[in-house]
């Protein structure tokens, strides 16, 4: 097929240079972890495409088959990025050491399972139902129908609980037949980052894992966790019965002891890792992966503590380096051997602690955020190292990231202070610059001498403030690809091929990645969930609109909080647990997944299909519900 204008582009001179020189300095001839990575091979899937029930592949894990083809990095894919991809290319069911095995590769992250004395404890069931489900029948192929006696969630993210379901259904719980542990905080914090920011991060995330580029030598190559995202599963979720609190606690399941260390604030708000002292095996949650990891991710997120972090790997070491024998993370591959170990978290620890200290040493210096990230490199003692690299989290952004958590996004120039939204600098830069041709001409000749980053910055403008300009766009997916080619880390390489994909071919409705299912909603209590009616109000839309409900919810755990005053009012929705209100516009009463299910439905005659009683003026709740929005997913990000 003969290319066209809006077709992938080979390297550029520049781009083939930049890669070529990539290579001095790497340790290329370290192999150590390959052959960690297919340790304790046992078997993967029969057939590679993981479905959903109407037939639409989840996840392929042989789509990225390719970076085994050659040792040799293509010239489109930074060198150091191949290596990893090769190194996270196995796929299927590994023993990790008596009575542990993991699945890998099914997913972003990995499943892994630890036999008791009759069955099974398995710890963050992946992304997706579908996922989880083939994850778990992989397992039990070749180690028989053990029953589940516990689901552990390590953190709050939710590529590590929302295959919950297909691990354990509610009567399973109901019953009181298994347990399902977390640490502290868990629940919270889990709606928290995937409901209440979730439609934004979710389109957010297919531009940083880019589930959407096609793999190849000129699309997607990693997702640097895993090979790839798995993509439009269901997204499920269990709440905790049993809370870890503190480190030092301990539970015992099925025969097999655990001892837990808290870890919030390091990789997520609420996380922990797990001993098992028994089999001197160490879960590291995502605290201790072969990546430098994010502090600040691409996607959004609360930016995160590389002092905590750090921390908590010191203490690592202190509680748990002497007894253990190997170490797994819910990404990648093991570790094995105490000495090797031990040399491991120190060295993850000096990571995180060195860019902490360098980047508030450097902004004491009146160095400025961008400033710091520009200039900061890792100590050669660090950076040396295949696992301190950043094929996750980079130094860049994660310098950013830090400055961000002490001193906020301002750098105190008052340039900076009121400055002006995209669309409006755009126009403005695009005449001060003597107009669009003149742009494309200066944005052509960088290009041409491969300074990408200011053809990007400079084209930006135009796109912005000339989104039908079809030269300019064309031109700046050319940047971003070239970009993209020069990338060690994965996720930006993503980044720019994602962008470069929508300025060719734009924006295409696939159908929203939704967190924010019915069922994760119907998991959270009733005040989170009406939190999230209140970031659904259309508050310009409802400042004029004043009402008040008295809200029951009739299968309360606590008798204390089965009543909400609901009070619109100033275009927002405050609610107060307890209060009863003296005339309220309407009384109504409902279960908690009732209630859950009309939000989520988001309409005025959402209330209609479910089980919810209305006393009173109808119109009142009616025409709240009618003020709360649906988030359109697929919003430009390139463009305006």
């Amino acid at each position: 097929m003969s290319e066209t204008r809006e077709s992938t582009k080979p390297a550029t001179e520049h781009t083939r240079t930049a890669n070529a020189k990539a290579r001095d300095g790497l340790p290329f001839t370290d192999r150590r972890d390959f052959d960690d990575a297919q340790r304790g091979f046992v078997a993967t899937l029969d057939i590679p495409v993981i479905r959903r029930s109407d037939g639409l592949p989840v996840i392929d894990v042989t789509a990225h088959d390719f970076v085994l083809e050659t040792d040799d990095a293509p010239d489109t894919v930074h060198p150091s990025l191949w290596r990893h991809a090769q190194v996270n290319h196995p796929h299927g069911l590994f023993e990790v050491t008596d009575g542990i095995y993991q699945v890998r590769g099914l997913d972003l992250s990995n499943v892994t399972i630890v036999e008791g004395d009759e069955g099974i404890i398995v710890i963050d069931p992946l992304v997706y139902f579908e996922t989880a489900e083939a994850a778990l029948a992989l397992y039990r192929a070749h180690r028989g129908n053990r029953p589940v006696k516990a689901l552990i969630y390590t953190h709050s993210h939710a590529d590590h609980y929302g295959g919950a379901k297909a691990i354990l259904s509610q009567d399973d719980l109901d019953s009181g037949r298994v347990v399902v542990i977390a640490p502290e905080g868990f629940l919270h914090e889990a709606v928290a980052e995937n409901v209440y920011a979730g439609n934004a991060m979710s389109r957010r995330a297919t531009y940083m894992y880019g589930p959407m580029i096609p793999p190849g030598p000129r699309g997607h190559i990693n997702a640097g966790l895993a090979n790839s995202l798995s993509n439009l599963g269901l997204s499920t979720l269990l709440a905790p019965t049993d809370l870890v609190s503190a480190t030092g606690e301990t539970r015992t399941v099925d025969g097999v002891d655990m001892v837990f260390q808290m870890a919030p604030g390091t990789e997520a708000p609420a996380e922990f890792l797990i001993h098992f002292p028994q089999r001197r095996a160490l879960c590291a949650a995502e605290d201790a992966t072969h990546t430098l990891h994010n502090l600040y991710t691409l996607r959004g997120a609360q930016v995160r503590d590389a002092a905590t972090w750090w921390k908590t790997l010191n203490q690592t070491v202190q509680l748990f380096g002497a007894d253990t024998d190997v170490i797994f993370a819910q990404h990648h591959w093991p570790r094995w051997g105490t000495d090797d170990i031990v040399t491991f978290l120190e060295s993850q620890r000096d990571l995180y602690k060195y860019l902490h200290d360098q980047v508030l040493h450097l902004a004491n210096k009146g160095e400025t955020m961008l400033e710091i990230a520009e200039q900061l490199e890792l100590p050669v003692g660090i950076a040396g190292e295949w696992h301190n690299r950043g094929y996750y989290g980079s130094v860049s952004h994660n310098a950013k990231a830090v400055y961000q958590r002490y001193l906020g996004w301002y750098d105190s120039n008052p340039a900076n202070l009121h400055a002006l939204p995209p669309t409006e600098a755009g126009v403005r830069y695009v005449g001060l610059l003597g107009g669009a041709d003149a742009v494309l001409e200066k944005a052509r000749a960088a290009f041409a001498e491969g300074e990408y980053r200011w053809a990007a910055e400079i084209l930006s403008h135009l796109v912005f403030a000339d989104p039908a300009n079809r030269d300019a766009a064309l031109l700046q997916a050319d940047t971003f690809e070239q970009l993209g080619y020069q990338s060690e880390n994965p996720t930006w390489r993503n980044e720019y091929l994602m962008g470069a994909q929508e300025l060719r071919g734009g924006v295409r409705d696939l159908g929203a990645i939704e967190l924010a299912t019915r069922d994760v909603l119907a998991a959270m209590p009733p005040e989170m969930v009406f939190d999230f009616m209140g970031i659904k109000l259309d508050g310009p839309r409802a400042a004029d609109t004043t009402s008040s409900i008295q809200w029951s919810i009739t299968d309360a755990a606590d008798d204390d909080a089965a009543t909400y005053a609901l009070e619109l009012r100033n275009g927002c929705l405050v609610y107060t647990a307890g209060k009863i209100l003296d005339q309220p516009s309407a009384t109504v009463s409902s279960t908690r997944i009732a209630l859950a299910g009309a939000v989520f439905d988001a309409s005025e005659t959402g209330v209609d299909a479910q089980d919810i009683v209305i006393v009173g003026d109808r119109a009142t709740v009616t025409g709240l519900f009618s003020l709360l929005d649906d988030f359109p997913f697929w919003f430009p990000i390139v463009q305006p």
